[in-house]
């Protein structure tokens, strides 16, 4: 997908907006939201959220479509008569 991993100094936030933004919206929405008692009920929790949030919310900086749009992921081929399978 193209992502590069970048030093950001400690107390310096601003240098990297992006996860800054993705930080605090995690935090309002899943840690402000929810109360965990096991940390495998919070992984379940967040990984449904990441899930959402990836493949099914409109991003406004990528015209409204997901980060992760259905055509990007693998897709099961089709057979048939008319595909030679």
């Amino acid at each position: 997908m193209g992502i590069k991993s970048i030093r950001v100094y400690p107390g310096s936030p601003w240098e990297n907006g992006y996860n800054e933004r993705f930080n605090g919206t995690l935090r309002r929405e899943v840690f402000n939201a929810e109360w965990f008692t096991t940390t495998e009920q919070a992984q379940i929790v967040i990984d449904h959220w990441l899930s959402q949030y990836n493949h099914t919310l409109p991003h406004q900086a990528l015209n409204m479509r997901p980060s992760i749009p259905e055509t990007t992921l693998e897709k099961p081929p089709i057979s048939g008569p008319d595909t030679g399978g």
